[in-house]
């Protein structure tokens, strides 16, 4: 029987290193604060938003919610991005990705000032991912992953990782990451032949195909780590991640579940980066946060 991954253990561990440099921050009147932009009613969405607002509940950072209408006009979320752009109080945006299509996303992308990406949405941060620059913010997914296997002490230097899923929103970024971590990186996608073959000589798989109970026990070793990032519906409503877990769980070394696994660590690394984001306004403005 596999270990399981415990996401809401590893939120709430990194929940606690944030209070004492939150406290810190409110001390000193520079309160961080998040404004999320938001786009109709998609229910991954709502979801996501729901686990933002209650995380920043928990740690005491402002946020607040600019929800467009799915019929709003083109340039509304670009003026929503202007407005949180210029507005000092803000230190982080969020915008939720994919837009609807009559949108006109690589605008969008473009605009958002890079300091406030705390998911790393603008081409400028990309740019920096990617070519292992420092500066900007990692994409919150992605980080997610990693910071569930460092709490966990998988080691990941010379690990061989097998990544299902070639997305900019999390296996491309995830790639980058692992990485920078010296691990050995194969990004698998639809078109990878034989794929069960190659996720079954990784030391870890991470799982974000999109598809619902995609990987079965066949895609593991013994002894692989397997992350699922994927949030499907089953077909009758209830949620499922990308990987069979009943089935893939006896039967792997460690496993995180759909529900309560990444996903619980995402938001909170969002305001992680909201918390840096903050902390290097308040150093521009003379703050001694030591």
């Amino acid at each position: 029987m596999g270990t399981i991954l415990d996401g809401k253990r590893v939120a709430a561990e990194l929940r606690a290193r944030l209070e004492g440099r939150i406290a810190a921050l409110t001390e000193r009147n520079a309160r961080p604060a998040l404004r999320i932009i938001r786009v109709g009613e998609n229910r991954d969405d709502l979801a996501y938003e729901k686990g933002i607002l209650k995380a920043c509940s928990l740690l005491g950072v402002d946020v607040y919610v600019s929800a467009l209408p799915e019929d709003a006009s083109s340039g509304a979320p670009l003026e929503a991005l202007r407005r949180a752009n210029a507005d000092e109080s803000i230190h982080g945006i969020m915008v939720f990705r994919p837009l609807p299509e009559r949108f006109a996303g690589e605008a969008v992308h473009a605009a958002i000032d890079p300091g406030k990406d705390v998911d790393c949405m603008s081409p400028l941060n990309l740019e920096r991912l990617f070519e292992g620059r420092p500066g900007g913010f990692a994409p919150c997914t992605p980080e997610a992953v990693i910071e569930m296997l460092k709490a966990y002490e998988i080691p990941l230097r010379g690990a061989n990782v097998a990544v299902v899923g070639r997305s900019m929103v999390v296996g491309r970024p995830l790639a980058m990451l692992l990485l920078r971590e010296d691990a050995t990186v194969t990004l698998c996608h639809s078109r990878t032949r034989n794929l069960s073959a190659v996720t079954r000589r990784a030391d870890i798989v991470v799982a974000a195909v999109g598809r619902a109970r995609f990987m079965t026990p066949e895609f593991f070793g013994p002894d692989a780590v397997v992350i699922d990032v994927g949030i499907n519906d089953d077909g009758s409503g209830k949620l499922c991640g990308d990987v069979d877990f009943e089935r893939c769980e006896p039967r792997v070394g460690a496993i995180s579940p759909a529900v309560g696994g990444v996903g619980a660590i995402t938001s909170t690394v969002l305001l992680a980066h909201v918390v840096l984001a903050c902390e290097g306004i308040a150093k521009i403005n003379g703050c001694n946060l030591t």
